[in-house]
């Protein structure tokens, strides 16, 4: 593994590209392109594309169609549904082929896939013929891998332009600073949906939603005289699901059966998800940039004291955004413990320390009010004394990821839900 990559720096960046694109042709062929027996609709963004793609899925199943899943957190076929223990949001070209093989066999007549920019870039796509396109938000993230914000966004509308030229559809959160430059290259074929009473005459149909109460716990809005009464907190869930509502009508399901099915819907694993509310909360949440890390802080804002558990991402990645991570957690939270996540091969000390860096920035100190604690499971432990009655603790970074990665391409078993679990019957036993 070590040597692909050092012999993937070595190569030119046109001649890389190439061979992705190629590989990615001869794999669908190989295995029979079964993506164009499928109806394929992909999801993109930096935030929420997950629980969408979830929700998506869910509102299709529960429609009467179907449907099979990729996404970072399930994989699905039907009714069949699993964690994605790959540690990749899109899977390989062979991974990917051979799944979409299933999912036909199986009977499955559409697919929801959450299409990362890395995916993109390396043309994981290219054999998929895809019908819809979704776009959710978009803010700085990967632009080590991608080089810079302007790359990592062009990234991104290679999924819009290929359903442009199918004239597909194209479905674009018109309250994000991005969804111009999206529109723009969309097609004709464009539906919108806001909270924010956004116009843009350049879509076809506007879905508007009116958020009437948002809670940790639940989110209720309207929609055109429909009221969803959504059993997930934060107001960035009440926008994954007017997403889901707006594409699934656009498929021809109405938003009254969208509605009776989504108050079902009990979540996406490892997206805000609680593993207990009392005597006080714990929850885990794959936030990882600055962006969605303080959306799930302000959704606790209200509550008790809030005790965060944070990390950053390793390999080289995203090293901006460490201190501002750990700046928000010192700013929202009244404890905060830094801890590893996923370090790969650089030493997990100095991303810890970076993170650090943030945290002092809001005249926390050390051994009062935030601790550096690189074992993982010692760090939750830590938070889980320190919490009281009414508290919550936010333990975020890698939601419901089944590996940790560290040195030498090695992977731990890993899942902070049961961490969580193991650790809160340990107290109770001691």
């Amino acid at each position: 593994m070590q040597f692909k990559r050092f012999i993937r720096t070595l190569l030119p960046a046109p001649v890389l590209s190439l061979y992705h694109w190629t590989v990615a042709w001869l794999v669908a062929l190989f295995y029979g392109l079964p993506a164009r027996y499928l109806k394929i609709i992909g999801i993109t963004g930096t935030k929420g594309k997950t629980t969408t793609a979830n929700m998506l899925w869910y509102l299709l199943q529960g429609s009467g169609h179907k449907t099979a899943l990729v996404s970072t957190a399930l994989m699905a076929i039907g009714e069949k549904n699993w964690l994605n223990n790959l540690k990749m949001t899109m899977p390989g070209r062979v991974h990917m082929q051979k799944f979409l093989r299933r999912a036909v066999k199986e009977g499955c007549s559409h697919v929801v896939i959450e299409t990362s920019s890395e995916g993109l870039a390396q043309w994981r796509h290219v054999s998929l013929p895809y019908q819809v396109a979704v776009f959710t938000n978009l803010s700085p993230e990967h632009l080590e891998a991608h080089g810079s914000y302007e790359k990592y966004r062009a990234a991104k509308i290679r999924l819009f332009k290929v359903v442009a030229k199918k004239n597909g559809l194209s479905i674009i959160n018109l309250d994000d600073d991005s969804s111009q430059y999206f529109i723009n290259q969309s097609g004709s074929n464009i539906w919108g949906y806001t909270f924010q009473n956004s116009e843009n005459n350049k879509t076809k149909k506007i879905i508007k939603g009116s958020i009437k109460e948002i809670s940790p716990y639940q989110a209720i809005f309207e929609v055109n005289g429909f009221e969803v009464n959504l059993s997930l907190g934060g107001e960035f869930n009440a926008y994954n699901a007017l997403a889901a509502m707006t594409t699934a009508l656009a498929l021809g399901i109405g938003l009254k059966k969208s509605v009776q099915v989504l108050e079902s819907y009990k979540g996406t694993p490892g997206r805000l998800e609680f593993i207990q509310q009392n005597p006080f909360s714990i929850v885990v949440d794959y936030a990882h940039t600055p962006e969605s890390l303080e959306a799930v802080y302000k959704t606790f804002k209200r509550e008790g004291r809030l005790i965060a558990v944070l990390g950053s991402c390793g390999g080289g990645r995203d090293k901006a955004k460490r201190p501002i991570l750990g700046k928000l957690a010192g700013e929202y939270a009244d404890y905060v413990i830094v801890t590893d996540e996923d370090p790969y091969d650089e030493p997990p000390r100095s991303i810890m320390e970076a993170v650090a860096e943030g945290v002092k920035e809001t005249e926390k100190k050390e051994g009062e009010d935030y601790w550096i604690i690189e074992n993982r499971r010692e760090a939750i432990h830590k938070a889980l004394t320190l919490a009281r009655e009414g508290d919550v603790v936010v333990i975020t970074g890698k939601g419901a990821e089944q590996w940790m990665c560290v040195a030498n391409n090695k992977k731990i078993p890993w899942d902070d839900r049961q961490v969580v679990r193991e650790q809160l019957a340990d107290l109770e036993n001691n």
